[in-house]
């Protein structure tokens, strides 16, 4: 059961992350006028006119989400890693299907998919260090 709640509690950091850092890039980047990032068709419509700035800001919360839910995880499950690869493996396929079903630049693909990649390593890492600290405590 700890193993479940950890996924959960894993998962539900990781989207809080994400959602914080996404509405930070509104901020510091304003959208167009009339802009609905919350309507599909008005993304897959108007993509282009949302800054780069604020797509570099949308990345960059998936990497820190995906080390922040992986890391959370473990802090919770304790004694296996089995968790934070599950929180992980659920957030990459997250930030894939985002990819397709909205068409993005190439360039935020490649670079939201490989910063997902490098968030999810980062998160095994810390989380294998976290298992491993408490392996000798």
């Amino acid at each position: 059961m700890k193993n479940v709640l950890a996924v959960v509690i894993g998962l539900l950091s990781a989207f809080v992350t994400i959602m914080a850092l996404e509405y930070l890039s509104t901020v510091l980047f304003p959208l167009p006028e009339g802009a609905d990032p919350t309507d599909l068709e008005w993304l897959k419509n108007n993509l282009e006119s949302i800054p780069g700035g604020a797509m570099i800001t949308v990345a960059i919360a998936h990497l820190i989400g995906i080390i922040i839910g992986m890391f959370v995880a473990t802090l919770i499950a304790k004694k296996t890693l089995i968790p934070a690869y599950i929180v992980g493996v659920i957030l990459l396929v997250g930030t894939i299907m985002n990819l397709i079903v909205i068409p993005h630049q190439t360039w935020f693909a490649v670079t939201d998919f490989t910063g997902a990649l490098i968030g999810f390593g980062i998160g095994k890492i810390i989380s294998e260090k976290r298992i491993n600290r408490i392996g000798r405590d």
